[in-house]
């Protein structure tokens, strides 16, 4: 502040003690260069000091350069009225400098205020992308945790049902190949023949023991596959009636009694799958309706167009149908409901539905379970045609 009035006092001296020595004709036009000085002054020290420089730059012009020179009497009208005219014309000046200063001040004080805000937002932004962060692992470990809990819960219920399944064949094959030959509740001496008669039937269990033991074996390491990803398949052209027509026949040679309906005109084209996969898949679902329909039933089989280039088939059964409470959960591990009355074959072991997802994915395709009218359970799968267009 002490500068400004310094440079408002001395700077219109300095000026006239400049102009002075070069001199001129037409003094009158130092005033401008005057005004040039206020508005100088206006710009960088404010109103008063401008103010201030044009008074005693009036004063000075007055004394110097307006006649009587070296006085402070103004012979000519025409000088007072270009006096007044430049200390109005000055302070318009000043005023205009100091308020356009005033301006650039304030502007300057926002934008000081603004870089410090944006400092601590910046600061604010850190903290909340740290503390994000923070919670984002905690999230993810919590996720983590819940799938570690989760694999050992699927774990626990392999285990579980891995060991009832087991254990029933298992109980049975030993049983039957550890109990002493004995044909004392059937004869009152030992006979060679029931002997023999005996040990064939327990041969036969232990046989039947053993298939299903080997059929518990090979659906959990191909269900393994599936689930690791590594499931091959070879994709070509197969026809879709020899495929059905080979899982009927296959059926038949467990369920000779139960009637298979299906139209080999519907099937008669060509779908991409995997010829042994694809038998798996009909092999799953069509012993799934043996299973499950009562024997006097007939397991119905229709196979149609199901959108661009996708092909249906649905195998239904009359059985007693799949309760709502495993619905959700059907196509999942161990999971199944009891066999109907009257139902051919017993419960299996729940891993036939999970695989036939798992295949069905894999050929890019999707099951489902279909509601229906009526007893039974339905179940849709579809396949990729192939592409007719050469």
């Amino acid at each position: 502040m002490v500068l400004g009035w310094l440079t408002a006092a001395i700077g219109p001296v300095v000026l006239t003690a400049v102009l002075l020595r070069l001199g001129g004709a037409e003094k009158r036009d130092y005033i401008f260069l005057y005004l040039a000085l206020v508005a100088v002054l206006g710009v960088l020290r404010g109103l008063w000091p401008a103010l201030a420089a044009a008074a005693s730059s009036f004063l000075l012009v007055d004394f110097f350069f307006v006649p009587p020179v070296g006085t402070f009497t103004i012979a000519d009208e025409q000088d007072i009225v270009n006096l007044l005219a430049f200390v109005a014309t000055a302070g318009g000046v000043g005023l205009l400098a100091s308020q356009r200063r005033r301006v650039l001040v304030h502007a300057e004080a926002l934008a000081r205020n603004l870089r410090q805000t944006n400092a601590e937002l910046a600061r604010l932004n850190k903290e909340q992308a740290a503390a994000a962060q923070a919670a984002l692992t905690v999230a993810r470990s919590q996720e983590q945790i819940r799938a570690l809990q989760e694999v050992d819960r699927s774990r626990r219920e392999l285990l579980a049902n891995v060991s009832h399944e087991l254990r029933t064949p298992l109980g049975t094959i030993l049983a039957e190949s550890t109990s002493p030959l004995t044909t004392s509740d059937r004869a009152p001496a030992p006979d060679l023949r029931l002997i023999v008669e005996e040990a064939e039937r327990r041969l036969d269990a232990i046989a039947r023991e053993a298939q299903r033991l080997k059929a518990l074996v090979d659906d959990m390491l191909d269900l393994a596959v599936i689930e690791a990803g590594t499931l091959e398949l070879r994709l070509e052209p197969v026809r879709l009636a020899d495929a059905i027509q080979a899982a009927v026949e296959r059926l038949h040679r467990t369920s000779p009694g139960r009637t298979v309906e299906w139209r080999e005109e519907s099937a008669d084209l060509d779908v991409l799958a995997d010829w042994g996969r694809l038998l798996q898949v009909l092999d799953n679902l069509l012993a799934n309706a043996d299973r499950f329909g009562p024997a006097d039933t007939s397991v119905e089989v229709q196979v149609f167009p199901d959108g661009p280039g996708l092909v249906a088939v649905r195998v239904r059964d009359h059985g007693p149908g799949v309760s709502p409470e495993i619905r959700p959960r059907l196509f999942e591990r161990f999971v199944h409901g009891p066999a109907g009355e009257g139902a051919a074959q017993p419960a299996g072991t729940g891993l036939g539905l999970a695989i036939v997802r798992g295949l069905v994915e894999a050929h890019a395709g999707a099951v489902a379970l279909e509601e229906v009218d009526g007893p039974g359970a339905s179940f849709r799968f579809t396949l990729p045609m192939v592409d007719e267009d050469p």
